[in-house]
């Protein structure tokens, strides 16, 4: 099942998508739907989706991403590849959805850089779960734009402000069920910038798998139903570029994983 979360009629909804049209549901959000199973009943209201506004398809409780989960990216960064996950925290503030502007203030950073990564959705409480049993945990998976400022991440000596700025974390615009990815590790991950290529690779490739991480993680947080869980980027950021590239006004990021969708934002320069 794919999932929105739109804007109709000056109210939001959730809503399964089929094809150009959108079975509204009960549930008021994708959290409800996870929790209570009457939540997933259809309403009976069809709205295409031409007529609506998407929204972010979720505002997560927690954003707990991975930094350097890919070799070649870590490698082209000039870094070592960690021996174990390297975690930091996103703030829920800077999610926006599929179409909404990336933004920053120019005096605040110059050197904005995108970041597609696989985002994987807590369906179920999970604490010290093991990593045979972690993917029962999963409620659905999304695509993520884990847009970083660089010159902050450099001088900061870390990574709050660089990956917590409003807007710098695009999600959407669906989430894809669980069971319509029995394997995540096996999905195609491909940025564009105005049209032109970056990023292609393969969550194959990912250091720590999607099980492993949820195992390790929930080893030192309770992982609710809502909490998501950004995986790491494959090689080709901006900043490992001869020489560097970095978005600007007017600039347009696609982030597609095969099976789930295409995440498009603008960018614009305060």
């Amino acid at each position: 099942m794919k999932l929105l979360r739109y804007m109709k009629d000056a109210a939001a909804h959730i809503g399964a998508l089929q094809g150009e049209a959108i079975q509204r549901l009960a549930a008021r959000d994708l959290t409800e739907l996870m929790t209570d199973t009457a939540a997933s009943r259809a309403t009976g209201d069809l709205d295409m989706l031409a007529d609506v506004e998407l929204l972010p398809p979720l505002i997560p409780g927690k954003i707990l991403a991975i930094g350097r989960n890919y070799a070649e990216h870590a490698r082209e960064l000039g870094n070592a590849a960690p021996s174990e996950p390297l975690v930091f925290a996103v703030m829920p503030s800077a999610v926006i959805g599929a179409g909404d502007m990336i933004e920053w203030e120019a005096d605040l950073t110059a050197q904005v850089d995108w970041e597609g990564e696989l985002a994987v959705i807590i369906g179920k409480t999970a604490r010290k779960v093991s990593e045979a049993n972690a993917l029962d945990f999963v409620f659905g998976y999304t695509v993520a734009n884990d847009v970083s400022a660089r010159d902050l991440q450099s001088r900061d000596k870390q990574w709050t402000r660089a990956k917590g700025l409003d807007t710098f974390c695009p999600l959407g615009p669906v989430v894809v069920s669980a069971d319509e990815i029995p394997d995540p590790q096996n999905l195609r991950i491909e940025t564009r910038v105005d049209g032109v290529e970056k990023q292609n690779g393969s969550t194959a490739d990912m250091i720590f798998s999607v099980s492993f991480l949820i195992a390790h993680l929930s080893r030192a947080f309770t992982l609710n139903p809502g909490d998501m869980i950004l995986t790491g980027t494959p090689s080709g950021v901006g900043k490992a570029m001869n020489p560097p590239e970095f978005l600007g006004a007017g600039s347009v990021v696609s982030v597609e994983i095969a099976g789930i969708g295409k995440l498009t934002n603008s960018c614009r320069v305060l």
